[in-house]
Parts: C-alpha cells; sequence; structure tokens
C-alpha cells in the first residue's frame, strides 16, 4: 500500500486504491450480498415472489425487460435486479455522505481527528489477530471470508451453468427449495 501510496498521493489522501477502508467496506458488502442471496433463495423457495416465472411488460419496463437483447426478463429477476440497485444506491449514498457515527470509505481531509484516525490505520496483513467477540479483525476475517464465498458461488454456477441461487440451495442441501 505504501508503493501505491507513493505512486498517487493524490488519491490515496482521499482514500481511494487499496486500504483498510476499502477492505471493510467490499466485505461489508460481501457480507450484506449473502444475507441477500439465501433471502432471495427463500423467497423463492416459499413462493413470495408473485408470479415468478411470468415474463414483465415490455410496454412498462421499456429496455429493462430484456436480457442482452435475446429474451424477457421474468418477475423473479426484476425484482431482484431491483432490490440489487437498491442497496447499491443505500451503499453508495453512504459513501458519499457518510453519517457521523460510521467509519467512512473515502476520507476527507477536512474531517480533522476521525480523517487522522482512519489514515491512521494500519493494514491487518494475511491473518488478521483472532480476538473474541465485535471487533475489527473478526470484521475483516468475516468480510474475506464472504468475499472468497461470493467467488467461489459464482465460479460454480459459472462452470456448472447454473443459476447462483440453485448452487447455494445445493451448498445448503435442498434447504430453500
Amino acid at each position: 500500500m505504501a508503493e501505491w501510496e507513493a505512486e498517487y498521493p493524490d488519491f490515496a489522501k482521499w482514500g481511494w486504491g487499496p486500504s483498510v477502508q476499502a477492505e471493510k467496506w467490499n466485505g461489508r458488502h460481501a457480507m450484506f450480498g449473502w444475507v441477500f442471496i439465501c433471502a432471495t433463495a427463500y423467497a423463492k423457495g416459499h413462493g413470495l415472489i408473485p408470479d415468478a416465472d411470468v415474463p414483465v411488460d415490455f410496454s412498462q419496463w421499456g429496455t429493462l425487460a430484456t436480457i442482452s437483447g435475446k429474451s424477457t426478463l421474468t418477475n423473479e429477476r426484476a425484482i431482484i435486479l431491483i432490490a440489487n440497485v437498491h442497496c447499491f444506491l443505500v451503499g453508495l449514498m453512504a459513501t458519499i455522505c457518510p453519517l457521523p457515527f460510521s467509519d467512512p470509505l473515502l476520507l476527507d481531509p477536512s474531517q480533522g481527528e476521525m480523517y487522522e484516525k482512519a489514515k491512521a490505520t494500519k493494514p491487518y496483513g494475511i491473518m488478521p489477530a483472532m480476538k473474541m467477540g465485535l471487533t475489527e479483525e473478526a470484521e475483516i476475517m468475516n468480510g474475506r471470508l464472504a468475499m472468497m464465498g461470493i467467488i467461489t458461488v459464482t465460479a460454480t454456477a459459472f462452470l456448472q451453468n447454473k443459476p447462483i441461487l440453485d448452487v447455494v440451495n445445493e451448498w445448503v442441501g435442498n434447504a430453500y427449495y
């Protein structure tokens, strides 16, 4: 990280690039992604998505209704798409204007003590010290495992040519549907 900071000081002062903040936020998004994937699989398995296999109406959705110009989006995929867009926008807003009690992703040098504390945070290394309880080290490890899990489920779905929800359902012993 020091090499990157030396090479791109204008970006580094704002927290852009490889940083502890970026790793925390990526891990948080991956952990939330797993919650969302599991909730979606549960909803699919229990019929909570209305008319899941019915294609959306092109006259109402316009070009969003098509997938690569070949087929039409189903209600299930449209609901998942809108929920993902919502989650993305919430994360974007938290990045742009963080709450006073949260740790920022982007650093603002004019924030004084909060900036200095975030800037002084040292990288956790390959294996952070395992401390019991709700600690930053535990958050880093859980985030890393969640990120590796997302990569693994995506690769497995791609290699097996199956939807991600079907792969996750198999991994949990068909508990969702």
